[in-house]
């Protein structure tokens, strides 16, 4: 137990008198390089937090939560299987759909494409939330009028505009096991944007019956795509349908479809994270230098205290106190500036962009041109209490250092 004695030394060495400024220099530089370490953590970590919320809304705008499909690849009675998933707790809204891959051609242009066939009035239900339709709407998706909804990329490249015409070529499969092309003229009826390179560069949208015409499914559809009430339960919700639906049906989410995106980003996190705590842990060193330092500045000084009576746990404690409050000073300033940081992120980013005149995310290169921020309290429990542990653990050489001096040899030569 600390008591008044070894708390009101520990501080009194924190005051720095003339000829130890240069100590008290290096205690400044350590206090200010594990501030700016422990804020910087909080801030990227946080940056990356929402850029990783972004991807996920982006990639969940054309697609649902979760899948439920049949062991071939498709389902039957639809219908039943849509009523049966939406009666789940976990559900908002189910929707069937058609996908197949094939090419689109305009003119000369050749280019492959991912088409999903879809029921418009609950496609709206179960995705596009965050899609941002340039032109048209999934309203002119009317069934037996061929009619198609592009991404954005994929009609450049294509150089369509609404109303010209594409064809699709279909590998449609016939009883022999085997493969063969059917080509269709749609009218393109819409442009949208989802953010999202795979989708926008890739996607066409037509009505589910026109692509169960296309692939001769005769009323079946590829899967049952789902909405969770939150995103983050469709595991649980997946998992759920696949225990009561039982064999012959096979159910998936967007963690499964979409993992190596967020495997990548927590590679990242990780990454950025090491990284920037070697900030703290110098600063951790600088603390055990500038203690030493003062150790042996205070050799007399730590002698006289043994002599009147403190033990060499007393005077652990004295320099692990001046230590602490360093670290801990350290860690609070730098979390207060990180959460400060983090939350302002939206606005001290275009002020820096104004001020030094360039964009961080220019539109033309990026889809994101706003840097997102979530700030998590877990993120930031985890950064303090790390940092509160490598700062402590830093006092304690020097301080069993100081516990070492022998006050006979000490006090001989004074």
């Amino acid at each position: 137990m600390i008591n008044a004695a070894e708390l009101f030394v520990g501080l009194r060495y924190l005051r720095a008198k003339r000829k130890t400024r240069f100590v008290s220099f290096i205690t400044f530089i350590s206090l200010a390089g594990i501030a700016l370490g422990v804020a910087a953590l909080i801030v990227i970590l946080s940056v990356m937090n929402g850029f990783e919320g972004e991807l996920r809304d982006r990639l969940l705008s054309m697609t649902a939560h979760g899948y439920v499909t049949g062991d071939d690849g498709s389902l039957g009675d639809w219908r039943r299987l849509r009523d049966d998933v939406s009666n789940d707790p976990g559900v908002v809204a189910a929707a069937p759909f058609v996908e197949m891959e094939g090419m689109i051609r305009t003119g000369r242009s050749l280019t492959g494409v991912m088409v999903h066939g879809i029921l418009p009035e609950a496609e709206k239900e179960v995705s596009g939330r965050t899609v941002n339709f340039v032109e048209g709407s999934l309203d002119l998706l009317v069934p037996g009028e061929r009619s198609i909804v592009l991404g954005r990329f994929l009609a450049i490249d294509l150089g369509v505009r609404i109303g010209d015409g594409v064809v699709l070529l279909i590998p449609r499969p016939v009883g022999d096991g085997t493969l063969e092309p059917v080509l269709e003229r749609f009218v393109v009826r819409g442009v949208f944007e989802a953010g999202v390179q795979d989708h926008d560069a890739t996607l066409a949208l037509v009505h589910i019956d026109d692509a169960a015409r296309l692939l001769s499914l005769r009323d079946r559809v590829t899967a049952i795509r789902f909405l969770t009430s939150e995103v983050m339960s469709a595991p649980e919700v997946s998992g759920r349908l696949a225990a009561r639906l039982g064999a012959g049906y096979v159910t998936s989410d967007w963690t499964i479809e979409n993992a190596s995106y967020f495997r990548a980003i927590r590679l990242e996190k990780m990454m950025m994270s090491l990284l920037l705590s070697l900030i703290i842990g110098v600063a951790a060193f600088n603390i055990v230098a500038s203690l030493v330092m003062v150790v042996t500045d205070k050799t007399t000084d730590i002698a006289i205290l043994r002599t009147l009576g403190m033990s060499p746990a007393d005077v652990v404690r004295v320099f692990f106190i001046q230590g602490a409050v360093i670290g801990w000073l350290g860690v609070f300033l730098g979390v207060a500036a990180g959460v400060v940081l983090a939350i302002n992120v939206p606005v001290v980013v275009p002020f820096l962009e104004q001020l030094f005149g360039f964009q961080i995310m220019p539109g033309d290169v990026y889809y994101v041109t706003a840097i997102p921020s979530v700030l998590e309290v877990e993120d930031v429990m985890v950064i303090s209490v790390a940092a509160f542990v490598l700062t402590s653990l830093a006092t304690l050489y020097p301080a069993r250092r100081a516990a070492h001096v022998n006050p006979a040899i000490a006090l001989r030569y004074e």
